[in-house]
């Protein structure tokens, strides 16, 4: 048996639509005020930017993942559904007419938007009024040839731009950006952080964490000006120490009994090894950060120190050791908390590695442009998008308020 090959595929209904669940969504950012936020806030120029702006919305939470992919908003009976739809092209032209500035008014759309839709939504952010959690990292998005702007290697070894994210969690709810940027590739990971600190707390305010608000952050944000910035925001620091000669100092004074023994709930991957561990202890002295910096800028706070024991492979064929090795890892906190709950609250952090992930399964597969502008404006626009579908999961129900882009976008859009 062979295929025939006469046969050929064509969309040639009218009246199909693949993405219905797209109208309760935009009406929902309707009801936030997302039209005349963008109305008021971007003064691009370009004829109905608010509507373009909305149109790259829609796209992106019907699937698209570059410019070209935002024709989906014009198949079948799409157009039936939805005004202002406008073409590929058209939107790919918006995009590059924007500058620095006009991003950042994107970014003030978004920091509005987040509180106007947990105030529709109480489930989106159900828990910050307790205890908050902002989340900083960045990663690289990768990409190819010659033109795009802002391009380099960075850290990672990897060609491509640096996108910056915090998000805002809480312990019983999902998290959701608090604010992004988009850098050149080659910049350091905490370049940067403390204006997103800034905006980020200012908007977890907005959005309803009138209790503590814990910034956390990986090595790579072991900086003077993020913690500065965290102490004026009025927020507890949570920050993975580097292993400077202050630290492994303060780590060897640490007295062989005040360690307290930890068991994991579940198994914990080591980064070093690939081990998993379920065990530990930790401990915590008085400690002031960033020695190097005059004394008006050093920081008196807790470093909080957990180890774990080096795997002995030789061990039970007569190769037993007589001591028992240890590796440390450290971070440095302001917060209340006692120690272990320092501890638990600080290896979380790991939190924000899925919506990083969840982006790059969607909006961020790709640089959309070979215009950097362009980039950071789809990576605000994206921001919109993952924050909307966010809320019309928590609308719908508890278990889809915490259900993952993959999850969201074919059961919440294309249904």
């Amino acid at each position: 048996m062979q295929a025939s090959h006469k046969v050929s595929t064509v969309f040639d209904d009218p009246n199909l639509v693949g993405s219905a669940g797209l109208v309760p969504v935009l009406r929902l950012a309707e009801q936030a005020g997302l039209h005349e936020l963008l109305r008021r806030q971007l003064s691009v120029p370009a004829a109905s930017a608010a509507v373009k702006a909305t149109a790259v919305v829609g796209g992106m939470l019907a699937g698209a993942d570059s410019i070209d992919d935002l024709d989906v908003l014009r198949h079948g009976g799409m157009v039936k559904l939805f005004t202002g739809v406008r073409a590929p092209s058209t939107l790919g032209t918006f995009l590059r007419s924007f500058t620095f500035g006009h991003v950042r008014q994107l970014d003030a759309v978004n920091a509005r938007l987040l509180p106007a839709l947990a105030a529709r939504v109480p489930r989106l952010l159900a828990g910050v009024d307790g205890l908050a959690f902002i989340d900083i990292d960045d990663t690289i998005r990768q990409v190819h040839g010659y033109a795009k702007q802002g391009a380099a290697y960075g850290y990672s070894g990897v060609k491509g731009v640096n996108a910056q994210l915090a998000t805002l969690s809480s312990p019983t709810c999902a998290p959701v950006i608090a604010a992004a940027r988009l850098r050149k590739g080659n910049v350091i990971s905490g370049h940067g952080a403390a204006r997103i600190v800034t905006d980020a707390v200012r908007t977890a305010r907005a959005a309803g964490a009138t209790g503590p608000v814990l910034v956390r952050a990986d090595s790579g944000y072991y900086r003077q000006d993020l913690v500065a910035a965290t102490i004026r925001a009025g927020a507890w620091f949570s920050v993975t120490a580097r292993a400077t000669r202050t630290v492994r100092r303060a780590i060897a004074g640490i007295d062989e009994q005040g360690w307290t023994p930890i068991r994991y709930p579940r198994a914990v991957r080591d980064e070093q090894t690939g081990a998993w561990v379920s065990e530990a202890q930790v401990a915590e002295v008085p400690f002031t950060a960033f020695t190097s910096h005059p004394q008006t800028r050093r920081v008196s706070c807790r470093l909080v120190v957990r180890r774990v024991p080096e795997l002995n492979d030789a061990a039970g064929h007569g190769q037993d050791g007589l001591f028992t090795p240890w590796r440390y890892h450290a971070f440095i906190t302001n917060s209340t908390l006692v120690t272990v709950q320092a501890d638990e609250l600080h290896r979380d952090h790991a939190v924000i590695e899925q919506t990083i992930a969840e982006l790059k399964d969607g909006p961020l597969a790709h640089a959309a442009s070979g215009t950097f502008t362009a980039n950071a404006a789809w990576l605000a626009l994206a921001v919109t998008a993952f924050n909307l579908l966010r809320a019309a999961g928590a609308a719908a129900s508890a278990r889809h308020a915490r259900a993952r882009w993959a999850t969201l976008r074919p059961g919440s859009i294309h249904s």
